[in-house]
């Protein structure tokens, strides 16, 4: 029999490897955005910076729009503002305009997420976990294939704007998809009553506090932070370090993408049978340092695509995983709860490029990676942090239930 929301699920991961172009476009047209803006490579960092910053803005906002009205108005919009923004920046000689149609990406963003995790997690309760996964495996298809579409651009001398025009096309196709789809039900009193039962069980079997809920969010930031240090300066590393060429230096992400989508994929799978979120997000950073480290002194040309594999193997998915991991802690107004995490991911997108823009021009590209090491040992200690918090409440939980079956049993 046909899942009743597998149309939805369709459209979602549809929109998220839409969006896994989206997050490299800026950075893989980095010197074709320059020399049409009028400005240095580094200063297409700002704009991603203002991509975050559009995110910040507006994921709160979001996130009780996304309770109160639903999540397909949401998704809708996202897809419209996301076709304004990929028309808009490739068409424009201004850099400020250019900035201005960045914000549309960031609230598209916002709305994409506050309205996603929560419709997939209602949705797909029997496999929450592996659903919101499965956004970075799509999102990792979006971000290979659109290294070699640009590559077949350049081979063929095209104008750069159309690998903002094609996903751009794509979403506008999305947005008329979602309108006859069928959601889950936000509100009504029957929804309200099974919500607040699961709230009441999950409350008490999850014990918890802001510090742990911190703990999540600063991972989310991190996790975000992992990938877009690579996405937009791997290809520059590739060039500068590595001595690749263009063309081979963008493919790069290429490898990084396959490594990502594989690693969900075996996540994924990893999720329904042995492993258990917090688990992946001790593991993961803790590979991704060993591999940050092979880029920083192994310059052999024929290692490194090998290495972005692995840096996608072990960086991908844990900023689901702590999307997942909140909505369980915090299940009440999933929308809201969701936009605490993807608030991080919009610092982390507002933050982080702009920071990297500095260390790569007054410094150089070798930099931005000691800072990935230093992102990856941080993360792995939060994950190590919020794991034993978790052992501790399990342990807790255990024994006061022990003691009330025995005081039961007196009866």
């Amino acid at each position: 029999m046909k899942h009743p929301y597998l149309n939805m699920g369709v459209g979602i991961y549809l929109s998220y490897l839409l969006l896994g172009m989206v997050n490299i476009v800026l950075a893989s047209n980095m010197s074709f955005l320059s020399e049409r803006l009028g400005v240095f490579r580094t200063d297409i960092s700002l704009l991603i910076s203002i991509v975050g910053i559009g995110h910040l803005l507006s994921i709160n906002i979001a996130g009780k729009l996304s309770d109160r009205y639903g999540r397909k108005p949401l998704l809708i919009s996202a897809a419209v503002l996301y076709a304004v923004f990929l028309i808009g920046v490739p068409t424009t000689t201004h850099f400020a305009l250019a900035m201005f149609f960045a914000l549309f990406a960031g609230v598209s963003n916002s709305l994409l997420d506050a309205a996603s995790y929560p419709a997939l997690n209602e949705g797909f309760k029997e496999a929450a976990g592996t659903a919101t996964v499965l956004i970075k495996a799509f999102m990792s298809i979006g971000a290979a294939l659109l290294p070699v579409f640009i590559a077949f651009l350049i081979s063929q001398d095209m104008f750069f704007g159309y690998a903002f025009f094609l996903p751009a096309i794509l979403f506008i196709g999305l947005g008329f998809y979602f309108i006859p789809v069928r959601f889950p039900v936000v509100n009504g009193e029957k929804r309200k009553e099974e919500m607040d039962k699961e709230n009441a069980e999950k409350q008490a079997s999850n014990p918890h506090s802001w510090r742990e809920g911190t703990a999540i969010v600063l991972i989310g930031f991190f996790s975000v932070s992992m990938t877009i240090v690579i996405q937009t300066w791997l290809p520059t590393f590739g060039q500068e370090i590595i001595q690749l060429n263009e063309n081979n230096a963008v493919r790069l992400l290429s490898f990084y993408s396959v490594g990502g989508f594989i690693s969900v994929l075996l996540l994924a799978w990893l999720l329904k049978r042995i492993i258990k979120p917090i688990t992946a997000m001790m593991f993961a950073p803790s590979v991704a340092a060993i591999f940050v480290f092979a880029l920083l002194f192994a310059h052999d040309s024929s290692l490194v695509p090998f290495i972005a594999f692995f840096l996608g193997l072990s960086t991908s998915g844990i900023y689901q995983l702590a999307m997942t991991v909140m909505i369980q802690m915090f299940p009440n107004n999933k929308g809201v709860s969701v936009s605490y995490v993807s608030a991080a991911a919009s610092v982390a997108f507002m933050v982080i490029p702009y920071i990297t823009g500095l260390l790569t021009k007054h410094i150089g590209i070798s930099s931005v990676f000691y800072l990935e090491l230093v992102i990856t040992i941080v993360s792995t200690a939060l994950a190590v942090y919020l794991s034993r918090k978790i052992k501790l409440f399990s342990k807790i939980y255990q024994r006061d239930l022990n003691y009330k079956l025995k005081s039961l049993q007196k009866f």
